[in-house]
């Protein structure tokens, strides 16, 4: 289930909500002054991009994995 991230337009509070269908999303209210003028905002990556000349980002392999590769 992703976190989805808003901005509410009426109080300026930014909350994030975890969200198991993007039907789900006209749903949601802010926590603080329960308003539904919201706006979905852009969520920063979890891994970052390493300097060197790999492509793969780093971190991209250091997640939940097995040392055995797929289980």
């Amino acid at each position: 289930m992703p976190i989805y991230e808003f901005k509410c337009n009426a109080c300026n509070k930014n909350f994030e909500t975890l969200l198991t269908s993007s039907t789900q999303i006209a749903e949601v209210t802010c926590p603080q002054c329960q308003s539904k003028n919201i706006k979905k905002t852009i969520s920063a990556s979890s891994y970052r991009l390493n300097s060197s000349s790999s492509s793969i980002p780093a971190g991209a392999l250091s997640g939940c994995s097995s040392k055995g590769g797929f289980s």
